[in-house]
C-alpha cells in the first residue's frame, strides 16, 4: 500500500510538471497605458494561458529603466525603443531585439501654427522643446539632414529647449514647438483647450529619421537556450494575438488596461484614443522587425550630432529566429 501511494504521489508530481505554465516577467517601458494595450489583453483574454505561459507584467515608470531591470535579472523580455536598446549594447548589455509589434513611430514635432511655421525649412530660428535621453537623436539627426544648427547661436539655427514628459512648453509659449507622441501628449494638448486647426504637426516616420519604438528586448545569452526561445516565439505569439484584438477593439481594449491601472491616474476618454492611435502604429505588424527600419534606425542613430547616441554599426542587435517559430508554429 505504502508503494502505491508513493506511485501515485509520484504520478501526480510528474502530472503537475507536465501541466506547468512556463513564468515569462515583462518590463514596461512606461505606466500602465494603451501603449501596451496588446500585452494586458493577451493576459486578459487568455492567449497567454492558451500558450502554456503564467506572465507577469511589470509597469514602468520615470524612475524605472528596462535595461536596468533585465541586466540585475528582473525580467526576461523587455519594451524599449531601439535608440535606448543599441546604446545598451554598445555599452556592454548585449540586448537584441526579437520582435517589433510597432511597425511605425509615434513620436511628432508639434508647433503653433500661428508663428509662421509651415514647413521643415521654417523651423529655423525657433525655440523647440525636444526630449532628451537618447531622444534627441532623431531630433538632431533631421535637424543635420535640414541643414540647421541646434546650438541657438548663429542666424538660421534653433534653440533647443531640454522638455519634461510634459506638454507645458508649448502651453505657456514658452516654445513654438515641442516634442509629442501621437497617442499621449499630443491628445494633452488638445485637452488642454487647443484646436487641431491652431497647431502644425510633422511626424518624424515622414521625414525619414523615425527611430523604431516598443521593441521586445532580450538577453542575448538566453538565445542560446532552445527552450527560451520556444518560450519567447510562444510568448511573442500570443502578445501579437493580443495586439491584433485591440486593434479591431480599441474600446474593449482601452477598458481593459483601465482594469490594471492599479494607480488609478489614467482616464476612460484618454486611454480610448490612445489606443485609437496606437493601432494606427501596430497596424500591419505581424511581430517581426523589418530590416530596412531597422537599418533606418542605425543610420539615423550614427547621424544624430556630434556625440550619436552608437558609435559604429552594431551586430547581432537583432534575431528573427523567435518571430520565425512563432509565425511558422
Amino acid at each position: 500500500m505504502k508503494f502505491a501511494l508513493t506511485t501515485a504521489s509520484a504520478l501526480a508530481l510528474m502530472a503537475s510538471q507536465a501541466l506547468a505554465a512556463d513564468d515569462v516577467t515583462l518590463q514596461l517601458k512606461w505606466v500602465t497605458q494603451a501603449q501596451f494595450a496588446g500585452y494586458y489583453v493577451a493576459l486578459e483574454n487568455g492567449y497567454y494561458d492558451e500558450a502554456d505561459l503564467n506572465v507577469t507584467i511589470m509597469p514602468g515608470g520615470p524612475d524605472i529603466a528596462p535595461t536596468q531591470v533585465i541586466a540585475g535579472g528582473g525580467a526576461d523580455v523587455i519594451v524599449e525603443w531601439m535608440p535606448a536598446a543599441l546604446a545598451a549594447r554598445e555599452n556592454g548589455l548585449p540586448l537584441v531585439n526579437i520582435a517589433q509589434p510597432y511597425k511605425d513611430s509615434g513620436m511628432m514635432l508639434t508647433c503653433w501654427g500661428d508663428v509662421g511655421i509651415d514647413g521643415p525649412d521654417s523651423l529655423a530660428n525657433r525655440t523647440l522643446g525636444v526630449w532628451f535621453f537618447g531622444n534627441e537623436y532623431p531630433f538632431l539627426s533631421w535637424m543635420s539632414a535640414l541643414g540647421i544648427a541646434t546650438d541657438g547661436k548663429a542666424e538660421g539655427s534653433v534653440e533647443v529647449l531640454k522638455q519634461g514628459f510634459n506638454v507645458d512648453p508649448l502651453l505657456q509659449r514658452q516654445a513654438d514647438c515641442i516634442s509629442t507622441m501621437t497617442y499621449n501628449e499630443y491628445g494633452q494638448v488638445l485637452d488642454a483647450g487647443v484646436s487641431e486647426d491652431e497647431l502644425i504637426t510633422f511626424k518624424y516616420q515622414d521625414q525619414g529619421v523615425a527611430t523604431m519604438e516598443d521593441g521586445l528586448y532580450v538577453l542575448e545569452e538566453n538565445l542560446e537556450d532552445e527552450a527560451f526561445v520556444d518560450k519567447m516565439a510562444r510568448f511573442v505569439d500570443a502578445s501579437m494575438q493580443g495586439w491584433k484584438w485591440a486593434e479591431e477593439n480599441p474600446e474593449e481594449a482601452a477598458m481593459i488596461v483601465l482594469d490594471y491601472d492599479e494607480t488609478g491616474a489614467q482616464s476612460e476618454a484618454h486611454q480610448i484614443r490612445m489606443m485609437g492611435e496606437v493601432a494606427k502604429l501596430t497596424a500591419g505588424s505581424d511581430g517581426s522587425l523589418d530590416e530596412a527600419d531597422y537599418q533606418r534606425t542605425v543610420e539615423t542613430l550614427l547621424a544624430g550630432g556630434s556625440d550619436p547616441v552608437i558609435t559604429r554599426q552594431p551586430e547581432g542587435a537583432w534575431t528573427s529566429v523567435v518571430t520565425d517559430k512563432a509565425l511558422a508554429d
